[in-house]
């Protein structure tokens, strides 16, 4: 049996993304997801192939939508303290603002999943390592430019920022309040030397 006509694959995927975030991946089987859906396990299968793909292309889906996205839209010249402010300041606002503290999506997923799951590990690890070479890129152009000094460790400034992301991502399933997120960011910034007062209309 097909899918039905009326099917909007666009939706679903998005539908899917909240249903794996609210649950995690293990506990958004195929049978549980179609049912949501109100869709065949054929239909299912006929719209996105295995649980595996659908996955990939939900963790594409919800990257574009994250706050720290800003990251891999960058291109220079760009003020590298500025975007880095402004990016940990919309993650905590994001956090703070979601009432059942889910975190991160690609975060929890690297949680549940990392080393545990064959088929999903390599593409969490890439999730995670990809985007500390992003940063590491960013910051490579803020040496370049000379707003950061020659003498700066990219590779080790690079994990500090992602660590911080991922701390910020689990922290708020217990602090809630953005204010408390974002002295916790904006003190680990300036001790990184990469924290800049946005303009006052930012």
């Amino acid at each position: 049996m097909g899918r039905p006509t009326a099917f909007d694959r666009e939706q679903a995927i998005d539908d899917i993304m909240n249903i794996m975030w609210d649950e995690g991946y293990e506990a958004s089987s195929v049978k549980a997801i179609s049912e949501k859906l109100g869709i065949t396990r054929s239909s299912f299968y006929n719209a996105f192939g295995s649980r595996e793909e659908l996955f990939k292309e939900v963790l594409m889906h919800y990257a574009e939508q994250s706050p720290d996205y800003a990251l891999a839209l960058a291109t220079p010249p760009i003020d590298v303290k500025l975007l880095f402010t402004l990016v940990f300041r919309e993650a905590c606002a994001a956090r703070a603002s979601d009432k059942d503290g889910r975190g991160c999506l690609g975060i929890n997923s690297v949680t549940e999943l990392c080393n545990r799951d064959e088929k999903l590990t390599p593409l969490l690890e890439e999730l995670i390592l990809g985007n500390i070479k992003r940063i590491e890129t960013i910051l490579t152009w803020g040496v370049e430019s000379k707003e950061l000094p020659r003498s700066l460790d990219t590779h080790g400034t690079a994990l500090s920022l992602k660590a911080l992301l991922v701390g910020l991502n689990v922290m708020c399933k217990a602090v809630r309040e953005e204010e408390e997120l974002w002295l916790a960011a904006k003190t680990t910034l300036s001790a990184l030397d990469m924290f800049e007062e946005p303009p006052a209309n930012s």
